[in-house]
């Protein structure tokens, strides 16, 4: 590709019938010049501008894929900690189960212990009783006698 430089040093061979006229060709070459020089100059700003925004781009690129890496860890992560909070609170649920049978197992053991001390009491002051109706009897019996002498 010409630069503006190439097109500014250019020369032309004279010729010395029929050619061209000198200052013409080079105002001509001149503006071509001025006018490449600028579009030249267009065309690498915007050369400098695409490659700033592919660059631009690329790391766009890598952010999203980051991003899109971190949304899926934390996807991930989230359903790892429902499992885990769903396994502890079956967990959780089998040991209150566990735990409140144990304990109605015990209060059941403890309600028939305290109704056989019941029976046994019941059945101590049924014969306490009777030891003191037989008592009192004879004691009645012993009034009677010294009543009757």
């Amino acid at each position: 590709m010409l630069t503006p430089l190439d097109i500014e040093n250019k020369r032309f061979s004279k010729q010395m019938m029929n050619g061209y006229s000198c200052g013409e060709v080079d105002d001509f070459l001149d503006e071509l010049t001025l006018d490449y020089e600028k579009i030249y100059k267009e065309n690498a700003e915007m050369k400098e501008k695409l490659e700033e925004s592919m660059n631009n781009l690329e790391k766009y690129k890598s952010i999203e894929s980051t991003l899109q890496s971190t949304l899926l860890m934390a996807q991930s992560t989230a359903e790892d900690i429902r499992k885990v909070a769903r396994q502890e609170a079956e967990q959780i649920k089998k040991n209150a189960e566990s735990e409140s049978k144990e304990a109605l197992n015990n209060l059941s053991q403890q309600i028939a212990m305290k109704q056989q001390e019941m029976e046994e009491l019941k059945k101590q002051f049924d014969v306490y009783k009777a030891k003191m109706e037989s008592l009192l009897i004879s004691q009645l019996e012993l009034l009677k006698d010294v009543n009757e002498e």
